[in-house]
């Protein structure tokens, strides 16, 4: 296999989807070498099978607004490949969904589910539609619109789809209830659902929180204490609210948060209690974060991101490549040690050069933020078996799933020098699993 080769007929054969031959790319460099010491691999066209999904759906979602007027809106479910396990994956309402990004990230999803060790295959799915603004029964009736085009093709042995950007608690309910009443059976096809009804404990905290148990783990292959740290972090959704939760508690200082609209810089940190105001502001009043620099008389910067800040620790966690090659170098000269990606594919393929090159300590998505969709697994486990763990036992469960995720990282990315390119390690360990699946399967 030649990468360049494979990347410019996927380029030819889906034209205009950058993000996804983005993914590819990145993966197909890292994954080279080891692909091409296994000759039965490229005997049977493997690479070009994992690259395509195994299909995809597309289909229109007609709802009607508050105004008692019709919109419509693009639906999707991409179910890349279930080699070890059900398709797994999320779902993203926002106003920037379309093909290319949901291939990419049912692409990756594919990987990350593989580090975990839990037996799930990768999907990932959405719709242009933004809950934004939108009422509780705007949203109530587009979900239930979107999952009476879906139902038919989801289950807990086929496919389970979760939240992500623009899908939490209240839009996994919605579905879930019209995934209920249209199949007359309550089994754990969604994940992310409410405690009442089947969820599990930990999973609203679980991306952040695994972000943080895999940047110590990466920390301390160096011998680097996370507490005391100045950290970045970006976003000011649920990934981003639960990490500067854990980082609170390993008595980190975290200074920045984004949205959409710009950033806000503390220089005095987030506490437990601004946090709390975040999560108010941000959960129950859809607010900006422009709000809490009002609050509490901080800089906000409009139209910005927080990469030019100060910092030790950088954790990306709003959305795709939101830090790029000039970004990455500024926070190399302001002495970042660290960047762990809380959100997928936050960085450009210019930024993660610079990173390494910097010789930084550097987790990619797929291993790093790999904790929700863990417990999303673990979900899974408790509604098949009818039970319900604890905090505790969860957390313990997620803590382990994070550990063996870096050693994989470790023994796959470990350099003659003794440092981790986790890009690779995650890539290639994440790879062998599928490809041997796949392998054992047949041709499909």
């Amino acid at each position: 296999m030649k990468t360049e080769e494979v990347v410019e007929k996927l380029k030819q054969r889906f034209p205009g989807q950058p993000e996804y031959i983005q993914a590819v790319t990145a993966v197909l460099k890292s994954i080279e070498d080891v692909y091409n010491r296994h000759p039965e691999f490229e005997a049977t066209n493997l690479i070009e099978r994992l690259c395509i999904p195994d299909r995809i759906l597309k289909f229109r979602v007609t709802w009607v607004d508050d105004n008692g007027k019709v919109q419509t809106n693009n639906g999707y479910r991409i179910q890349h490949s279930n080699a070890i396990g059900p398709y797994k994956g999320g779902l993203r309402f926002h106003s920037s969904v379309n093909e290319s990004i949901l291939k990419f990230l049912a692409f990756e999803q594919t990987f990350k589910n593989s580090l975990t060790t839990l037996p799930m295959g990768g999907a990932k799915g959405g719709s242009d539609f933004s809950p934004r603004g939108k009422s509780n029964g705007e949203v109530m009736r587009f979900c239930q619109a979107f999952m009476t085009e879906l139902w038919r093709n989801i289950g807990p042995d086929t496919d389970v789809p979760a939240g992500d950007i623009g899908v939490g608690g209240r839009e996994v309910g919605y579905l879930f209830g019209m995934y209920k009443k249209l199949t007359r059976e309550h089994t754990g096809t969604l994940t992310g659902k409410g405690l009442e009804f089947g969820g599990s404990l930990i999973r609203p905290e679980a991306t952040g929180y695994g972000n943080v148990y895999f940047l110590k783990h990466m920390l301390e292959t160096r011998g680097i204490e996370l507490k005391g740290k100045v950290v970045c972090v970006s976003g000011s959704g649920n990934v981003a609210q639960y990490t500067v939760d854990k980082l609170i508690q390993e008595g980190a200082k975290v200074v920045t948060l984004s949205d959409s609209n710009g950033y806000i810089y503390d220089p005095d940190g987030i506490d437990r209690e601004k946090l709390n105001y975040v999560m108010e502001l941000k959960n129950l009043y859809r607010g900006r974060i422009k709000e809490y620099a009002e609050k509490y008389g901080v800089k906000y910067v409009e139209g910005a991101r927080p990469w030019g800040e100060k910092c030790d620790i950088a954790l990306p966690s709003a959305t795709q490549n939101e830090i790029n090659g000039d970004e990455a170098s500024t926070l190399i000269s302001n002495g970042c040690i660290a960047v762990s990606e809380g959100a997928n594919m936050p960085s450009t393929p210019e930024a993660i050069k610079v990173f390494q090159e910097a010789g930084i300590l550097y987790g990619p998505a797929k291993a790093a933020n790999a904790g929700g969709v863990s417990v999303s697994g673990l979900e899974m486990t408790q509604n098949a078996a009818h039970l319900n763990w604890s905090s505790e036992e969860v957390d313990n469960k997620l803590k382990q799933i994070m550990a063996d995720i870096h050693d994989q990282c470790v023994k796959y990315g470990k350099r003659t020098d003794g440092t981790v390119d986790y890009v690779k390690g995650a890539n290639v360990s994440g790879f062998m699993k599928v490809a041997k699946a796949m392998m054992g399967q047949g041709i499909l």
